[in-house]
Formats: structure tokens, sequence, C-alpha cells
């Protein structure tokens, strides 16, 4: 009895430290359940998956222009770069003592363009090459103060005294470089097809803006050849165009019955559109009195051939062709009348690039 008392009482007390023990030791004494390698890795591609479909929206988007759009600001204030504050136009005074001339980087018929400092800010400083083109100056300088917008290049001041204009600098240059730009290393990521197909949207948007401006109908009429029509806008930082010179934008106004001539010489070749070219044979002479105006349609005839130049030659850029060749045939109608708007242009080219960039998005979702 006592051997069988002292058992059951040695029981009872390991019974109860065991009772005291057994929420902390039954939490460790759950069992452990090993998750197979199998679940582990779908887990993984699930959430690998997931990650990619936010992802995939995100690279087929264009980027947004930057904020320092000047439509931002009110008429006679700019902001450009990481400036937060609009800031007024700079006069002459400010000009001539805050602004440093460094180097030539470009030379047209109108004006010389000099990179210059302002502020430790690089900046683009237009001087007119003679006062024989003074009018076409001051009519650039008139059209850059009435067109600011996230189309036209950003006006930081201009002293009509000195015949200066200072512009916001673009280091990639023209247009007419692009090649050489999306060639180099550094830029082979955004040398695709869809980047390629943002430019061109772009480029007819600056059209279709000219075409509906506040100044009325602008026909851009530097443009007699693609190299000359190319060093007219400027590729922007974020890969976006901008246009530049605007030294010949004649306004058509069909209510008053005015119409343009773009020149006062003999233009030639296939670039410009047929109601440019001489009408009346070799055996007439020209005579620039005689030759007929034309309307904003001679901007639409040369929209294929930018574009095509846009586009280049990387992978997909020929499917892309090959979705705006009915607009493009169109814009090559000999009928001025017959030519489609720049809107119309606008609406398809936005469309094809929406429809084949979620098209390549669906494809590339369906591969996961």
């Amino acid at each position: 009895m006592a051997c069988g008392l002292y058992f059951f009482q040695q029981k009872e007390i390991t019974e109860d430290s065991n009772m005291e023990k057994r929420p902390q030791d039954d939490r460790k004494s759950l069992p452990h359940r090993e998750v197979p390698p199998v679940v582990g890795l779908l887990l993984a591609m699930v959430l690998m998956n997931m990650l990619l479909y936010l992802c995939l929206d995100q690279f087929f988007i264009s980027p947004r222009r930057s904020a320092g759009d000047p439509s931002h600001c009110p008429y006679g204030y700019f902001r450009m770069g990481q400036m937060k504050n609009c800031s007024p136009w700079l006069s002459c005074e400010e000009l001539r003592t805050e602004v440093r001339q460094l180097k030539l980087v470009g030379e047209g018929a109108v004006k010389r363009v000099f990179l210059s400092e302002w502020k430790e800010r690089k900046v683009a400083l237009s001087r007119l090459t003679s006062l024989e083109m003074k009018d076409d100056f001051l009519h650039g300088l008139q059209m850059l103060k009435s067109l600011q917008s996230k189309h036209v290049v950003t006006l930081l001041g201009y002293c009509e005294d000195d015949n200066t204009i200072l512009t916001e600098y673009h280091p990639l240059g023209s247009l007419s470089s692009l090649e050489e730009t999306l060639n180099l290393s550094k830029y082979r990521d955004v040398n695709t097809w869809q980047r390629r197909l943002q430019l061109a949207t772009d480029y007819v948007g600056i059209i279709n803006y000219l075409h509906h401006s506040p100044q009325g109908t602008l026909v851009m009429c530097d443009s007699s050849d693609l190299p000359k029509t190319l060093s007219q806008y400027l590729l922007t930082s974020n890969f976006s165009i901008v246009v530049n010179d605007l030294d010949a934008l004649p306004l058509v106004n069909r209510s008053s019955g005015t119409f343009v001539k773009c020149g006062h010489r003999e233009l030639h070749g296939d670039f410009v559109a047929p109601e440019q070219l001489w009408p009346y044979g070799e055996d007439m002479p020209f005579h620039n009195d005689l030759m007929p105006s034309y309307d904003e349609k001679i901007d639409i005839w040369k929209i294929p051939d930018v574009s095509s130049f846009l586009l280049g030659h990387v992978e997909g850029s020929d499917m892309v062709r090959f979705h705006l060749f009915d607009i493009h045939k169109a814009c090559k109608s000999q009928t001025p009348a017959e030519r489609p708007t720049a809107q119309d242009i606008l609406d398809t080219y936005q469309k094809v690039l929406n429809s084949l960039r979620d098209t390549v998005v669906s494809q590339t979702r369906e591969m996961l």
C-alpha cells in the first residue's frame, strides 16, 4: 500500500507538472509538416507571374512627358527640368548678364544656335545670322511665344534689341540624328517598335496641333525634303518630340480665301506634295506669281515618309507599317481634299499603338 500510494502521489505530481508545461510544450510538440518542394515552386511561380502582370502594362505604356510642360505656366512664364515654380521669361538685361555663351552647336539660314549656360543649366541661345533674315527671325519668335505647349520647345526669354532667343536645350539634338542616338548601347532598350511608333505619334500630334493652333491653321513650310523636315524637330531626354524651328509657319484662312506658298523658288522631288510642284511644264519658266497656292494638306502628304524614317527597321516595324498602310495610302492621294486630316491620322496611330501593345501584352501573359 505504501508503495502504491507513493506511486500514485508521484503520478499526480508528475501530471501536475506536465499540465503547467503543456501549453508551451504543446506548441513545441506540434508536428511540423514540411511543404513539398513542388508546392513551393508553384507558389513562387504564381508570385512571379503576379509581379510580371503588374509590370507588363507599365513596360508597354509610353512614359509621360515631364512636368516641365510650359503650358502649365501662365503666358510669359516658363518652367523646365527640376524647376518647381514658373519663372518669367528672361529680359534683355538678364540675357546679357546671366547667360554665358559656350559653343556653336547649329546654324541655319535664319539663326545660329549656341550651347549656353544659365544658373548652372544648359540652355540654347539663338542669334540672328543677318539683318536680311530679321523678319523670319521675329516671325519665329512670335510663333514661339504664342504656341507654347508640350508640342513646342520651351521659350525661356528673348531680346528683340539684340536679336536673341533663349530656349530649353535638348542634348539629343534634332530628329536627323535619331538613328545614331538609338544605336548607342545605353539606348538599346528603347530602340523598339513601340517607342518608335510613339515618336511617330508625337510627330503627327505636332502637325495636328499646328493645324488647330491658337493662331489658326498653320502650315510647316520648312519641309522641302526629309533632312530639312527632320531638322525642325528635337528629341527630348525622355524620348518625345518637340518642334523647334517655327520661322516658316504661314497661315491658311479659308474664310478669307488665304492660302500659302512655301518660299519663292521652284520645288522638286517626290517628298513635296504634287500641288507644290510647278504645274506648267518645262517649256514655261517658273514664276512665283503664276504658282498656285495651297493649304495644310501638303503636311499630310509628307507624314508617311517622316513616319517611315521614325519607325526605322527594328523588329516589329514592318508589322506597324502594315497596320498603317491604308491611312498612309490615303495621305498620298493626288487630290488634296481626299487626304485625311491630321486628327484622323493621329486617331489611327493611337488606335494601332494601343491595339498592337495590347496584343503583345496578351501574348506575353499567355506564355507565362
